[in-house]
């Protein structure tokens, strides 16, 4: 095995992601995800920020070894070689996705490109729908309240910072509950360069929750509401189609009319989420403003 190129650093310097070549074995290259988190938190880091980290590599692991091989064509994920641990310091060896034909990339999808990353949410929620996420996070998203102490004390909207834990319990408390990735965002789908497919990556934040917090976060950014609830419709498409694929049966109608309930509180958790940590930018965000200011008004 012979390293290649280092195609990216992991967030806050916590380790880097590489491609390897590899002799005698059927794939010609491998991706190395290699974590070194510093001994203590980086003086940019609180303590909690450290640990949550720190926390997210060991649920990675065992998303890949545990639950990617239960997923299928449909929610197509790397295939793990190895991994290990030592010393604080950590390895995953995965299958490259640009060799098994997942190579495009994309910040801003075309309204098809998110179609079908709203295919394969649907695919992964359906698959993993009443799984307990034993191993991963208990409650799933990098933004989960009971991670994200310090950007609540940090919102300076006393509606929306009270109406916080509301939000959390609500979620928390679906009846549907599935596996979530945690970080659906554009930059973590693989595009298929020869089929209209796409695989997904970074599995930090797997756990369970309401498969809206997914959805909602994909569509934080889709322009206007009309055009994002049709988005929305597009899921629920896919997913009753592939909850009528499960061995057991489901009450697709059941899981839709709960989790379309929860969309909007969904999108306000994620929004509460900036409004603490990226204050400048939701300060500019007239959309989210309102949108989270209607959610939050409705719980009454």
């Amino acid at each position: 095995m012979a390293r290649g190129e280092r195609i990216q650093s992991l967030w806050g310097g916590y380790g880097e992601i590489f491609r390897v070549h590899l002799t005698g074995a059927d794939d010609k290259t491998a991706i190395v995800k290699w974590v070194r988190p510093p001994a203590r938190p980086p003086r940019s880091e609180s303590a909690a920020s450290h640990a949550r980290k720190c926390r997210s590599y060991e649920v990675e692991e065992r998303f890949y070894r545990a639950f990617a091989p239960l997923c299928d064509a449909r929610s197509r994920v790397a295939r793990l070689w190895a991994s290990h641990a030592s010393r604080g310091e950590s390895f995953l060896l995965l299958e490259d996705l640009d060799a098994a034909g997942f190579s495009g990339r994309r910040r801003n999808p075309t309204p098809e490109e998110t179609d079908l990353c709203l295919a394969w949410l649907a695919a992964f929620h359906a698959r993993f729908l009443g799984v307990r996420p034993q191993g991963l996070w208990k409650t799933g998203t990098y933004w989960h309240l009971a991670t994200r102490g310090d950007e609540l004390l940090a919102i300076e909207d006393a509606e929306l910072r009270a109406a916080a834990p509301v939000l959390d319990r609500r979620l928390s408390g679906c009846r549907h509950q599935t596996i979530v990735h945690g970080d659906a965002k554009p930059e973590n789908f693989c595009f298929s360069t020869t089929e209209e497919r796409v695989a997904a990556v970074d599995f930090q934040y797997a756990g369970g929750g309401c498969g809206m917090k997914d959805v909602a976060y994909l569509l934080a950014d889709g322009g206007p509401e009309s055009v994002e609830l049709a988005r929305v419709d597009t899921y629920f498409g896919q997913l009753r189609a592939r909850l009528a694929e499960r061995p057991s049966p489901v009450d697709a109608s059941a899981v839709e009319a709960e989790w379309r309930s929860l969309y909007p509180l969904a999108r306000a958790d994620y929004f509460r989420f900036l409004a603490g940590w990226a204050k400048g930018a939701w300060a500019r965000d007239a959309y989210g403003q309102r949108v989270t200011r209607e959610a939050v008004r409705a719980l009454g």
